[in-house]
């Protein structure tokens, strides 16, 4: 009784909240509405000279105030740019992290089990062969699909690689022709390996920027040949990388080639695939069938996350994504509420000027001045004092996050904030101007004359 009396009131104290949200919204459309008439009325005074001076003058009456109130949304404003332009650098960041590789790319690594299957004992080291390629590949859902020798059976094998008198050690990876599928390289001479290298089994290699730059000095690299271990390869392509040096410290050869050359037999190290379009469940669904294929071919127990071990780029884009909305609904709540801080400070700040102008409306008034002009004279003043701090706001923003773009940060890549986003900002502090110097105006038309005039 008392679990579900708790939820009544939970839910009775939602439905208030949805309630009073609405509410505020129908009074700020009907204040917003009221603004834009009262704006079409007195429009002449946005191009009144005498009026601007007035204004300024109003304004200038205490500086101290002034300033503090400035300040107030300023900083407001820079929080929220800062913040927005924060995340859009920490997003950036995640997409070239991920750009190094293809963001729908699953790569199936062999290893050791650790549940005994199949009259096997834990421990047992799997090793994929050609066939489970071949077979892997006539999987329904994949796209494009490669795998790897491991040389030596080690997962990063260094060799050391000659030409002429230069020698270093480079990194050796033995391939089929679609890993470029699943890697960021862009060729920029010759080409990658090709169906008819790996068939063939020749002895062709595909060098990083990095390779050649050492190995070559500037000189044309196609078609010279190289010398890795103790076996030769001909240079049919050159790569580079936005991963930078580290990547293009890569030679690939063929699959077939490393596994002759290198007393390999028809062993594979690791499968690697893209699975087009498929989202998270489907890419989960296409890994467990391919899973289901290696385990009934090697005898050891599917469910076994050891003995193979699945990297899936489409569940940690995914992941990543869901946590980056997450940080930005964050950053953008967190900002306007410090936004808001600063507006409403301006409000209470326009509430005080008309408090003490009182005596000086009500002479308006007896003189002839409506109370629309009364209204638009104290939003105009509060429209330019927050946007002026808006503006100090918005270029100090943007100031911090050119210094923070110019830092070398891996995780945050070019923080900026769009010219939508700066629009938007400039047009919300418009608004939010608006709408804090139009209660006080309100206020103030309602005057009357008579007792103004009587004050102090």
């Amino acid at each position: 009784m008392a679990v579900a009396a708790l939820k009544l009131l939970a839910g009775l104290v939602a439905l208030a909240g949805v309630l009073a949200i609405l509410a505020a919204l129908i009074v700020l459309a009907i204040a917003l509405l009221r603004m834009l008439g009262i704006t079409l009325v007195q429009w002449r005074d946005l191009l009144s000279v005498d009026r601007w001076q007035e204004v300024l003058v109003t304004i200038g009456r205490n500086r101290l105030r002034t300033f503090l109130t400035t300040v107030s949304v300023a900083w407001g404003i820079f929080v929220l740019v800062f913040l927005l332009g924060l995340g859009r650098g920490l997003d950036h960041g995640m997409r070239q992290n991920f750009a190094r590789d293809a963001t729908n790319g699953v790569w199936i690594n062999a290893s050791k089990t650790s549940v005994a299957s199949g009259g096997y004992d834990v421990g047992r080291r799997i090793m994929f062969e050609n066939s489970d390629y071949q077979r892997a590949r006539k999987t329904k859902g994949v796209e494009f699909m490669s795998a790897e020798h491991f040389i030596g059976g080690q997962r990063w094998m260094s060799l050391m690689t000659k030409y002429g008198a230069k020698a270093n050690a480079f990194e050796l990876d033995a391939v089929y022709e679609e890993t470029i599928r699943l890697q960021s390289h862009v060729i920029t001479q010759g080409s990658f390996l090709s169906a008819a290298d790996i068939a063939q089994s020749r002895k062709s290699a595909v060098i990083g920027k990095t390779v050649a730059d050492f190995l070559f000095e500037g000189k044309p690299p196609i078609g010279e040949w190289i010398t890795v271990g103790s076996t030769a390869f001909q240079v049919v392509g050159v790569f580079t990388d936005p991963g930078g040096a580290e990547e293009e410290r890569r030679i690939y050869i063929p699959v077939s080639t490393a596994q002759l050359a290198f007393n390999g037999g028809e062993k594979l190290g690791q499968l690697q695939m893209t699975l087009g379009q498929a989202g998270p469940a489907e890419a989960q669904a296409i890994i467990d069938d391919i899973v289901g294929q290696l385990a009934e071919r090697h005898n050891f127990d599917p469910t076994d996350k050891q003995a193979v071990r699945v990297h899936n780029n489409i569940a940690q884009f995914e992941r990543f994504k869901q946590m980056f909305w997450m940080i930005s609904t964050f950053v953008i709540v967190i900002g306007l509420g410090t936004l808001a801080a600063g507006v409403v400070g301006v409000s209470n700040i326009m509430m005080i000027a008309v408090k003490e102008r009182t005596k000086e409306i009500g002479v308006r008034k007896a003189l002839g001045a409506t109370p629309y002009s009364i209204v638009f004279m104290i939003i105009q003043e509060a429209v330019f004092l927050t946007g002026v701090a808006g503006l100090l706001g918005l270029s100090a923003g943007v100031g911090v996050l050119e210094l923070l773009g110019r830092l070398d940060n891996e995780f945050i890549v070019n923080p900026n904030i769009d010219l939508g986003m700066g629009l938007g900002a400039a047009v919300f502090l418009v608004v939010a101007g608006a709408l804090a110097g139009y209660f006080p105006a309100r206020a103030a038309a309602r005057v009357n004359p008579i007792h103004a005039l009587r004050d102090q």
